[in-house]
């Protein structure tokens, strides 16, 4: 069994790290989930978080929501 994270299998890992961050967005925010997961999804640190090649998800998703919330 393969267990290298590469591009093509990346998104696996990704909705954990993602609800996460929309959780602590919406709560710090007072917002609704739906609209959290709009903005991580759109954010600069989801956009290399899905490319492999910048290693951001090694990173838990209380880093990568402090990250996007710079």
């Amino acid at each position: 069994m393969n267990l290298d994270i590469t591009q093509d299998n990346i998104y696996l890992i990704l909705p954990s790290k993602v609800s996460r961050m929309a959780e602590m967005l919406a709560e710090e925010n007072n917002i609704s989930i739906t609209e959290a997961v709009k903005r991580v999804y759109s954010s600069d640190t989801y956009c290399r978080l899905e490319r492999e090649s910048t290693k951001q998800w090694h990173l838990g998703p209380v880093a990568l929501y402090q990250d996007m919330s710079l």
